[in-house]
């Protein structure tokens, strides 16, 4: 059978080519680091963790833990590792960071079909089954190289990301739906502020922790997209004049208008989470929290994400993606990770995931069944492949992205939690379901474990 080719040695890079060896397809896995390292990586481990050590949360019910209870019950290598490497972390799944990058090199470099090559892929390969998962700092070369296949105006190489705010969480009485200037009926509900309530915000954001830049990062801001707390920086109304001018707006309840507005933007037809519109932002997420509270109707609000501006590079995938995570243009090509527009660790697990099953059909001449809508898996790579092209942003996975519960009683229908644990109950049925349908992969033993002192053990992987 012939080899599939594998850039980036990263969460989604190892994931794919771990499934495609298991299902008997051999793999070339290149992976630049150490003859190449890049600013945020410290080792030449594959799967370094280099923000946090965290999966998020472990805790059932939870967006998050459905992901990676779907993965758990697909096979997936990382999560099987993660679980064994967890460390305490609250209700997070929190892992000692060397001992996982170690145990997945450990079990990927051992591995019997797969080719482990430090080397830097610079071109993508004509007539092969290709998986590009180089992540958010694709080295030059390569980046050229999808930008010949896709269009430049298709890669984007500086994430600028609202927060987002469930809807059933906000104070509507504080809140009046407008568009400025009446146009475009009221798609939009406003958040107004007195003068005091705006001075009280702006001093908080003048004073706010952000969160440290990397050296890769200190790139200066494009004027059109500044950081929130760049601009409480910059003078008392420079935020009144930018992300939150009331210009065109009047309180339907007062008949004035309103000294500040916090615009809030429907993310989908459901109405059931916002946009803050233009709150770009580099915070900790603790500091969103608190400050981004003190918006009159935001008091109680739960965020589905939070503000970003990072070095990204990503494809517009809904322009470029077909469902299986296949190019369009170029249907031998794959795109997986950040590099698909995901945000967060298990994300990048789950898009390396599917495209390591869907390559090993292909290359195996078989069709592949997408993963169902009504799965965390279905649904985050349903968005990426089916949002707006125009405004794409890369997201993480939220109860948000999957289809509602229908025909609800009116009891579960008012009770969040029991509308959650029914999604979830659905998705972990129609994914048990779907992996029937699919070969699943022999099951080898645990994987190698790197000890304490960086040694490994491999004795189990391969029986």
């Amino acid at each position: 059978m012939k080899r599939v080719i594998i850039a980036g040695g990263g969460l989604a890079g190892c994931e794919a080519a771990w499934q495609l060896a298991e299902r008997g397809v051999p793999v070339t896995l290149y992976e630049m680091r150490p003859l190449r390292s890049t600013p945020a990586h410290k080792t030449d481990q594959l799967a370094e963790l280099v923000c946090s050590n965290s999966l998020k949360s472990n805790s059932p019910g939870s967006a998050s833990w459905l992901l990676k209870e779907e993965l758990r019950r697909a096979g997936s290598l990382l999560l099987r590792v993660a679980d064994s490497c967890a460390v305490p972390g609250g209700a997070a799944l929190a892992v000692d960071r060397e001992m996982f990058a170690g145990s997945v090199t450990a079990a990927v470099a051992t591995h019997p079909l797969i080719d482990l090559r430090r080397d830097e892929l610079r071109n993508i390969p004509e007539g092969d089954l290709v998986l590009i998962a180089t992540g958010p700092l694709t080295s030059d070369s390569l980046a050229a190289a999808l930008q010949r296949r896709t269009g430049s105006e298709h890669l984007a190489f500086y994430d600028s990301i609202g927060p987002i705010v469930d809807g059933e969480t906000l104070r509507m009485e504080a809140i009046f739906r407008a568009s400025r200037y009446g146009k475009g009926g009221e798609d939009y509900l406003n958040c107004p502020m007195s003068e005091e309530e705006y001075r009280a915000f702006y001093e908080a954001l003048r004073n706010a922790e952000t969160v440290p830049a990397h050296a890769f990062e200190e790139a200066n801001y494009f004027e059109a997209c500044l950081p929130i707390e760049e601009l409480a920086r910059r003078g008392y109304d420079t935020l009144r004049f930018g992300p939150m001018r009331p210009v065109g707006l009047v309180d339907p309840r007062t008949g004035r208008r309103p000294f500040a507005v916090v615009q809030l933007r429907p993310e989908n037809l459901r109405y059931s989470s916002y946009n803050l519109v233009g709150f770009q932002n580099h915070l900790k997420f603790s500091e969103q929290r608190r400050i981004l509270r003190m918006i009159p109707g935001l008091e109680k609000a739960e965020f589905l994400r939070f503000g970003q501006i990072h070095r990204n590079t990503y494809i517009n995938a809904p322009a470029l993606l077909s469902a299986d995570l296949s190019l369009r243009a170029a249907p031998g090509v794959f795109i997986a990770g950040q590099l698909s527009g995901v945000e967060g660790y298990v994300e990048c697990i789950a898009t390396g995931l599917l495209a390591g099953l869907v390559i090993a059909h292909r290359a195996a001449g078989q069709a592949f069944p997408t993963p169902p809508r009504t799965t965390a898996l279905g649904s985050l790579v349903h968005y990426i492949t089916h949002a707006d092209p125009h405004n794409y942003q890369p997201t993480n996975i939220a109860f948000d992205l999957l289809p509602p519960i229908e025909d609800l009683p009116r009891a579960l229908s008012r009770d969040r939690q029991a509308r959650r644990k029914r999604q979830c109950d659905r998705a972990l049925a129609d994914i048990e379901s779907w992996l029937k349908q699919i070969r699943e992969p022999q099951v080898a033993g645990p994987p190698a474990m790197a000890t304490e002192d960086g040694a490994r053990t491999t004795d189990a992987l391969h029986g």
